[in-house]
């Protein structure tokens, strides 16, 4: 986090100690031992906090999205069962169930063209 070489430490606790005094040296560093691990702590929770934030809401888009997929399966299961339903009633009653592009032509008619050689 902070690019602090061991020199560079040496030379803020020998300031700390010329300014604080070395009888109270000892409290202040008990002290910001404590604030830097309560911050830590602060820190570490409310990354936590907006790791489960944002789960919450991909779980969310997840649901709605396979509950829109639940919804097109079930809908064209019901297409398919209404079109069964209807083909057996169909068949039940004796019609036919060939649409006219289903129906193969009894005659074709081909076109006749005279060509002439060149």
């Amino acid at each position: 986090m902070f690019d602090i070489a061991f020199s560079e430490l040496m030379v803020i606790m020998l300031v700390a100690l010329v300014v604080i005094g070395p009888e109270r040296l000892p409290k202040v560093a008990r002290t910001a031992g404590n604030l830097w691990g309560r911050m830590q702590r602060y820190v570490h929770s409310v990354k936590n906090d907006i790791a489960n934030d944002l789960a919450i809401e991909e779980a969310k888009q997840l649901r709605g999205s396979i509950g829109k997929e639940i919804a097109s399966v079930e809908q064209t299961m019901q297409e398919a069962r209404m079109a069964l339903e209807q083909k057996i009633l169909d068949a039940q009653m004796g019609k036919s169930t060939d649409t006219p592009d289903e129906q193969k032509p009894s005659v074709k008619q081909s076109s006749t063209t005279t060509s002439t050689p060149v």
